[in-house]
């Protein structure tokens, strides 16, 4: 044996740089013990998620537990003696465990997607390569496992933050320019009334009409079967089916075969994934993401109400001047917080960047009403 084989056969493996035998620094024990303190959290989200899911989805959601056990028998390796009694899970990781048992929504998948796309492990020298690439797996396992979700809230929960948003700054605006102008107390509530009826109003039937329009857009896109009804009859010489396939998008060699087996020309019916079979029920709605149009124009209407009538509370509640004003901008102001970080939430995206934009976008338009509502006065005056 060469020495330079027989110094590699002594070489140290390529394991962490502590071993369950080291000592590691208290900085390490440290995060050491938070790292397996949220994978225990983790993994039993997935568990408590896995409870109110059937099939496949609950088989993913175990299987995604049983990867952040092996993360977790990794952390218990390095710390050794020093695992210590179980520490509390991060913020983040228990009130992720606190909506899995209580509720197990869309929006808990959404923010684990959140959380295993910012797992540290990949910058940490003490984390394995393969931890790190389970976490972006992981991220994208969940990603999966929430469009599910999102494409089944889509076209409702559309619907239900535009109006909401929508009431909440057209209000607000119209409040805050009525005010300006120097009406009294009364006008701007009768305005603020007047503007939340005719605004919901308007929002549902809006919507009713858009999404309406929408699917039946999509529908007639959709291609009939007329070809199972005309292909005996085609002319063989001038065979007509050949077009309809190349125009929904087939190449010429699959259109062809196509061809031959709708003609009869081939026994079997070899790729039935190219046409429809109108024997199979369909299992999904194909306008499922852009939603029924009656329950966009329902939650529109409702949304548009819940937040155009937050301007008014302050003087339905006896306020008046500038006090009414403010306590309604601080009013408006949570309720887009809390929007922007709902859609930021739904999104897997930073709920407080959603939140704060929500809220530039409506404030701000709010006080160019305001300003402009102050100049009309004053002409008008």
């Amino acid at each position: 044996m060469s020495q330079h084989a027989h110094s590699n056969s002594h070489a140290k493996p390529p394991e962490a740089a502590h071993t369950p035998q080291s000592q590691p620094s208290p900085s390490n024990i440290k995060r050491w013990r938070q790292y397996l303190a949220d994978e225990r959290a983790e993994a039993s989200v997935y568990r408590d998620l896995a409870q109110n899911r059937e099939g496949e989805e609950r088989a993913i959601l175990l299987a995604l537990a049983e990867a952040e056990g092996r993360h977790e028998a990794h952390w218990l390796a390095l710390l050794g003696e020093h695992a210590g009694k179980p520490k509390k899970a991060s913020a983040r990781s228990q009130f992720l465990g606190f909506l899995a048992r209580h509720f197990g929504s869309v929006f808990v998948l959404a923010l684990a997607q959140r959380a295993e796309g910012r797992s540290p492990y990949a910058k940490d020298p003490n984390a394995t390569p393969a931890m790190a690439a389970d976490e972006q797996i992981h991220e994208e396992v969940v990603r999966g496992l929430a469009t599910r979700g999102r494409n089944r809230l889509a076209g409702t929960f559309r619907a239900a933050v535009f109006g909401a948003n929508d009431g909440l700054v057209s209000n607000l605006s119209l409040v805050m320019g009525m005010a300006a102008s120097g009406v009294a107390s009364t006008v701007v509530l009768l305005s603020g009334i007047a503007g939340l009826l005719a605004g919901a109003m308007s929002m549902g039937a809006g919507e009713f009409i858009s999404v309406r329009s929408q699917r039946e857009l999509l529908a007639a896109t959709r291609p009939t079967q007329i070809t199972l009804a005309a292909a005996p009859k085609l002319d063989l010489e001038h065979n007509e089916l050949l077009l309809v396939y190349l125009a929904r998008g087939m190449s010429r060699e699959a259109a062809e075969h196509r061809v031959a087996e709708r003609m009869g020309l081939l026994s079997c019916d070899c790729d039935p994934s190219l046409s429809l079979q109108p024997d199979l029920p369909e299992e999904e709605d194909q306008h499922e993401a852009v939603g029924t149009a009656w329950g966009a124009a329902l939650s529109s209407f409702c949304f548009f109400a819940s937040g155009a009538i937050v301007p008014i509370l302050p003087f339905l509640f006896g306020l008046t001047g500038v006090a009414a004003l403010v306590v309604a901008g601080v009013l408006v102001g949570i309720a887009l917080l809390a929007t922007g970080a709902a859609v930021g939430l739904l999104s897997g995206t930073s709920p407080l960047t959603r939140g704060l934009r929500q809220l530039a976008i409506g404030l701000g338009a709010a006080a160019i009403t305001y300003l402009l509502g102050l100049l009309f006065g004053t002409v008008v005056g």
